[in-house]
């Protein structure tokens, strides 16, 4: 039991890095543009998050207000 153990965590580890080689090499194929319409999507995604956000904490407090009196 003990020997399959180790023999996990060092396969685990293995696929891990080659996980990470093959990823680098992936996204280097990727052209200029696309990456940088990923990163404005990725802004976007950010600001529409934090608006979305605003809106469920001002309705918490104004039901937490509305509790109180």
């Amino acid at each position: 039991m003990q020997l399959n153990k180790r023999f996990i965590k060092k396969t685990g580890v293995g696929a891990a890095a080659a996980l990470s080689a093959v990823a680098g090499s992936v996204y280097a194929a990727v052209p200029a543009e696309a990456t940088a319409a990923l990163d404005t999507a990725g802004t976007d995604v950010g600001t529409i998050g934090w608006a979305v956000f605003a809106v469920i904490i001002a309705a918490m407090a104004f039901k937490y207000m509305r509790r109180a009196l």
